[in-house]
C-alpha cells in the first residue's frame, strides 16, 4: 500500500513539473516574441545549432499540450527550417509525443481539465460524439482529416473508454496525412503567394 502511495506522489510530482516546464516555455516564448510569427520562431531555433532539431521536438510537443501557435503554423516552420523530410520528421515526432502526453493528462485529471483549457462552444461542438460506442471511429476519421481540432479531440479521447493502445495507434497511423497537408500545403502557398508579390 505505501508502495502504491509512493508511485502516485511521484506520478502527481512528475505531472505537474511537466505542466510547470510547459507553462514556463509558453510564458518566455510569449515574453520574448518568438510565438508571434514562424520568422521569430524559425530564428529562435536556428541559434540552437545541432540541438535546434531536439528543441523543435520538445516545442511541437509541449503547443499539443498547451496550444500556443495554430499546429499548421509551426509544421510550416519545420519544413522551412529543417527541410521537407527532416522538418516532417521532426513535427510527426513532436506532435505524437504530444498528443500522447494530452491524452495521459485528460485519463488523469478527467473533464475538469477540458473545462478549464477549452471553450463551452468547443466542448458543446464535440460532446455527441462521445455518446454511445462511436466515439473510436470518429476520432480516428477526424486525425486523419487536417482541419480538425486535433489538440482538443486528444484531450476528449483521454476522457472516454478508449485505451491508450488505440488511441496511439490511431494517432501514428492518422498523424502523418495531416502533417505532410499543413507541412508541404502552406509551405506551398506561402511561397506561390511570396512569388507573386516578388518577395523571393
Amino acid at each position: 500500500m505505501m508502495k502504491l502511495f509512493s508511485l502516485r506522489n511521484m506520478m502527481n510530482a512528475s505531472t505537474v513539473a511537466g505542466l510547470a516546464a510547459c507553462a514556463t516555455l509558453a510564458v518566455y516564448g510569449f515574453y520574448t516574441g518568438i510565438f508571434s510569427s514562424k520568422e521569430a520562431l524559425g530564428a529562435f531555433l536556428q541559434g540552437f545549432g545541432v540541438w535546434a532539431p531536439l528543441i523543435f521536438v520538445v516545442f511541437q510537443a509541449v503547443q499539443v499540450v498547451i496550444p500556443i501557435l495554430p499546429g499548421g503554423i509551426a509544421c510550416v516552420v519545420g519544413v522551412l527550417v529543417f527541410g521537407p523530410v527532416a522538418g516532417f520528421l521532426y513535427n510527426y515526432v513532436g506532435i505524437c509525443l504530444g498528443s500522447v502526453a494530452a491524452f495521459l493528462l485528460a485519463r488523469r485529471y478527467g473533464q475538469p481539465i477540458l473545462e478549464s483549457m477549452f471553450s463551452p462552444k468547443l466542448r458543446a461542438k464535440y460532446n455527441h460524439w462521445t455518446e454511445g460506442r462511436r466515439f473510436n471511429n470518429l476520432f480516428a476519421v477526424a486525425i486523419f482529416m487536417p482541419v480538425a481540432p486535433d489538440d482538443f479531440l486528444c484531450y476528449m479521447a483521454g476522457t472516454t473508454k478508449m485505451t491508450l493502445r488505440r488511441f496511439t495507434t490511431i494517432i501514428l497511423l492518422g498523424k502523418p496525412l495531416a502533417i505532410a497537408a499543413y507541412s508541404f500545403g502552406l509551405s506551398a502557398a506561402i511561397t506561390y503567394i511570396a512569388r507573386l508579390f516578388g518577395l523571393v
